[in-house]
């Protein structure tokens, strides 16, 4: 009876992980087949120069308009830096490393200048992902029908306009339909108006960089959380085998 109850639970969670990797699977075809294709962020979140770059990356142009008001500069320190290197090259908008990277922007002026109040970053690679970060930061294009003369296909009419405009330069992007046996594909074409101070190759290591920052930010114990991990299941795997000992010396002279 017991084995019938555990092998029908084991059932029931194998049937709910199954649903949960399809729904995962179809809501990033979603992502990517709704408009513009994402690319791959292949962040590492072990290296600490990328790391620092991407701080440094963050708070000379993003930090103008966003905030990351869940994170204390101190925290930095986990990515390598000392309390003087943070005071000395990351310390522009907060007195002392203990307090949160707050914007110095008001929320009325950036609703005013931008239509909306730039959103704070600190949880914005948990809500759209690094995929959608890193393609997105490279696909700005100059549009003169948007208030801020930038728009950008992965996120439409956008009111951000491209605050890394001076890295990567000025691009123009055109829409190309393709109809094959009654199947229409988008092709996007790029064009280079004016290059920035960046190679491509320089800026999309940028933006990796300030992308795997971002996923920091999000959850700064993530690393220290999946070294613990592997520690406790090393552990329940010596417990477990002890358990299961224990099991059959109880259950020896049952028939």
């Amino acid at each position: 009876m017991i084995l019938r109850i555990l092998s029908e639970n084991a059932l029931r969670m194998t049937l709910v992980a199954a649903l949960l990797a399809a729904l995962a699977l179809s809501t990033g075809a979603r992502a990517s087949a709704g408009g513009y294709r994402l690319d791959r962020a292949l962040i590492d979140p072990g290296s600490q120069a990328s790391l620092q770059a991407g701080a440094r990356t963050f708070v000379n142009y993003c930090l103008n308009c966003h905030g990351a008001q869940f994170m204390r500069y101190n925290r930095l320190q986990d990515i390598g830096l000392t309390d003087k290197q943070i005071k000395d090259n990351l310390l522009f908008t907060a007195d002392k490393v203990g307090e949160t990277m707050k914007v110095a922007m008001r929320t009325a002026d950036g609703k005013a200048w931008f239509g909306v109040a730039p959103p704070d970053l600190s949880v914005i690679a948990r809500a759209r992902g690094a995929d959608w970060l890193y393609t997105y930061l490279r696909t700005f294009y100059r549009d003169p029908k948007t208030a801020t003369g930038w728009n950008n296909p992965v996120f439409p009419n956008a009111a951000m306009p491209h605050a890394l405009w001076t890295l990567q330069g000025e691009r123009d992007l055109e829409r190309v339909t393709i109809k094959d046996q009654g199947h229409e594909t988008t092709k996007y074409l790029w064009r280079t108006i004016r290059a920035g101070t960046q190679s491509t190759l320089e800026y999309d290591r940028t933006v990796l960089d300030l992308v795997n920052f971002l996923v920091y930010v999000g959850e700064p114990a993530a690393q220290a959380r999946k070294r613990i991990g592997i520690y406790v299941l090393f552990a329940l795997g010596i417990l477990f085998v002890f358990a299961y000992a224990l099991k059959r010396e109880f259950w020896k002279d049952v028939h």
